[in-house]
């Protein structure tokens, strides 16, 4: 019998016909002014989707596109007509006939004061993007004291060690940097609790709920379960709550230690994307390079497979490509 037109048995051939998706369903288009211009959008739009769709930088911090808006910075907070509030404009959806006013000195206040409050109580000094907005709106910190300490004046803790609150607006930075493990460096003195890291590792990407905000007030903090070590908890070491850290309270070890070393320097660094070479899943990896080592990894969040996620092997498992 002939072998020729036999069906390669490395390559199956599904039975019957291939399924075939049905198109999208259309979505009604809603009517709304942003800034005095109209504006379409597509029903269940977010004004701050809307707001970007006519080319209006909203300024955001806890929100993400790859994980839930938690509606906590309130930096975007927008002013609507009719409403005694101003609104996030994250997690608002647009509405007909909404009027929409993204930059009124009511909402440059509001935005300003966040700021200030912010800056003056946590360290955001490898927080570029924070320090951008502090510029565009004109935040003076210093209103409410003297400024945080940076992380170079704090002592490192060992792990699981816990500093409580010395006083006032300085609880958060009264935490020590914490470096307990050869992957990421802790410095919640740089924490704005933003949520990010604590939705990432819970139902939005790895859904291993090792952190969570703990206490209230000024107390409040990102913690393990039962304030445990962080070698003692349900961590998994996946990185992606460095990955979403927008204030650099999550930092890598090794740029933790350039940055320390004083050898951190992003303008000599170049980016480029590769496959991951661990397993077939083909997640997508941007590698942050300098004097030709890596020294970051990263994915991006338009990355149709992980949407800016990964896994231990495909953000920390680059080192041996350095030792040559």
């Amino acid at each position: 019998m002939s072998t020729q037109n036999a069906p390669d048995m490395k390559t199956p051939v599904p039975r019957g016909p291939l399924p075939i998706l049905p198109p999208p369903r259309p979505r009604r288009m809603v009517e709304i002014s942003i800034d005095g211009k109209a504006v379409s959008v597509p029903e269940g739009s977010t004004l701050l989707q809307a707001a970007r769709s006519i080319g209006i930088d909203t300024p955001t911090l806890c929100f993400l596109e790859n994980l839930t808006p938690v509606n906590v910075c309130r930096i975007c907070v927008v002013e609507v007509e009719g409403s005694r509030m101003l609104v996030p404009a994250c997690s608002r959806q647009a509405e007909p006939g909404m009027v929409v006013k993204t930059d009124s000195e009511r909402v440059r206040l509001s935005r300003r004061l966040v700021l200030e409050l912010l800056a003056s109580s946590v360290d955001v000094s490898t927080a570029p993007q924070f320090q951008e907005y502090m510029k565009r709106y004109g935040a003076q910190p210093e209103r409410f004291g003297d400024a945080a300490r940076p992380a170079g004046n704090r002592d490192a803790a060992q792990p699981g060690h816990h500093h409580a609150p010395e006083n006032g607006n300085a609880a958060t930075v009264a935490q020590p940097v914490k470096i307990d493990n050869d992957l990421y460096v802790r410095d919640y003195g740089k924490c704005i609790l933003c949520y990010k890291c604590v939705e990432a590792c819970g139902v939005d990407a790895q859904n291993t709920f090792a952190i969570a905000v703990a206490g209230r007030g000024f107390t409040a903090r990102i913690s393990t379960e039962y304030d445990a070590p962080l070698t003692d908890s349900a961590c998994v070491y996946c990185g992606n709550c460095i990955g979403v850290c927008p204030t650099g309270a999550l930092m890598f070890k090794s740029e933790y230690v350039m940055r320390r070393a004083g050898t951190w320097d992003e303008s000599k660094q170049t980016r480029a994307d590769t496959i991951c070479p661990y397993c077939g899943v083909g997640c997508t990896l941007t590698l942050q390079v300098q004097d030709e080592k890596i020294v970051k990894v990263t994915s991006p969040l338009d990355q149709q497979i992980t949407n800016g996620h990964l896994c231990i092997k495909g953000r920390f498992g680059w080192e041996w490509v350095n030792k040559k």
